[in-house]
């Protein structure tokens, strides 16, 4: 068997501290969200108001919704950390696939109601005062989702939170039409053309629509069970058919339940080695894994080898003195 990586390591001697820390570092990140999120919103509705501007009062509109993304991924990714129960005798991970799909519709809604309001405003124009708070405004939220974006997505792709991951998604279609509606109001500001400001929030909704619909047919995969990426399970398969012990395997599963990959597998050996020796090899083949995988859970049925599975005759069978390396 080959060297354990050092995450494999960690994962197997102090497994439930990673895994505390892990939910700790996601619980952190979303309350992050939320909270810059909120202050967000506040500003643009205030500011909007204000100055009168219509773009800023549904870039508030919009922020409205990245805080609720915020608040559902935060609940989520508390949720889903919570240990098997007798109701969920394989965790809570799905919930955070389901808030990703819910985040993907809301993204989408954003996009249909930029637009709204952008046709809105192409048909009734109107001149906004105060032009320099406005772009002001923008420009901090532009720097603020921009920074608490990236924070999200590098603690999404270290733990695997797809909550985070939708979220940060989120995050970063605002930071498109918080750019737009910035270059709106200073071409407003500079030319008084008032119709490009709609114009620039169309382009940028089809944008944010696009990245709402990935988003969503991500989630609908994972929520129906859709097998691990072709190279996850390719590395899955490499793992066990270089294991010595090894004869063959088939019927290999796998899915992912939040961050945690499910893989299940059938597994052939000698049908004279005991007991304590197969248990030995399956342990080695789910180490092997979960130093490449982890977080997962390794299910392995083992099946001795005979005529019936297909291999025209077994290798030679194992003596009293046949030994696991």
């Amino acid at each position: 068997m080959g060297p354990i990586g050092l995450t494999g390591l960690l994962y197997l001697f102090g497994g439930k501290s990673l895994d505390a820390e892990s939910n700790k570092l996601k619980q952190q990140t979303a309350r992050l969200s939320v909270i810059s999120n909120t202050v967000l919103v506040l500003l643009k509705l205030v500011i909007g108001l204000y100055t009168g501007a219509v773009s800023i009062v549904s870039e508030a509109a919009h922020s409205g919704v990245d805080l609720i993304a915020a608040i559902v991924a935060y609940f989520a990714v508390r949720k889903s950390s919570q240990p098997p129960d007798s109701q969920h005798a394989y965790g809570h991970g799905k919930i955070e696939n389901l808030s990703a799909a819910f985040e993907a519709v809301l993204i989408v809604v954003a996009a249909l109601w930029i637009v709204y309001e952008a046709v809105d405003k192409i048909k009734s124009p109107h001149a906004p005062e105060f032009l320099e708070y406005g772009l002001a405004v923008m420009a901090l939220s532009v720097i603020v989702n921009q920074w608490v974006s990236s924070r999200l997505y590098a603690v999404a792709k270290s733990t695997g939170s797809h909550a985070l991951e939708a979220d940060a998604l989120h995050l970063r279609a605002d930071v498109w039409t918080s750019a737009g509606v910035f270059a709106g109001l200073g071409i407003i500001k500079l030319t008084g053309m008032n119709w490009l400001d709609p114009v620039i929030a169309i382009v940028v909704a089809v944008i944010v629509f696009k990245a709402g619909f990935s988003m969503t047919m991500k989630s609908i995969y994972e929520l129906t069970d859709v097998s691990l990426p072709p190279e996850e399970e390719a590395m899955i398969r490499e793992i066990v058919a270089g294991h010595p012990e090894v004869i063959a395997f088939h019927q290999l599963r796998t899915r992912r339940s939040g961050c945690n990959r499910q893989i299940d597998m059938h597994l052939v050996l000698q049908k004279n080695m005991n007991l304590a020796q197969a248990h030995a090899v399956c342990d080695e083949i789910e180490a092997a894994i979960e130093s490449q995988l982890a977080p997962c859970d390794v299910i392995i049925h083992l099946e001795p080898c005979d005529y019936h599975e297909g291999f025209g005759a077994c290798p030679a069978e194992c003596n009293e003195n046949c030994k696991l390396e």
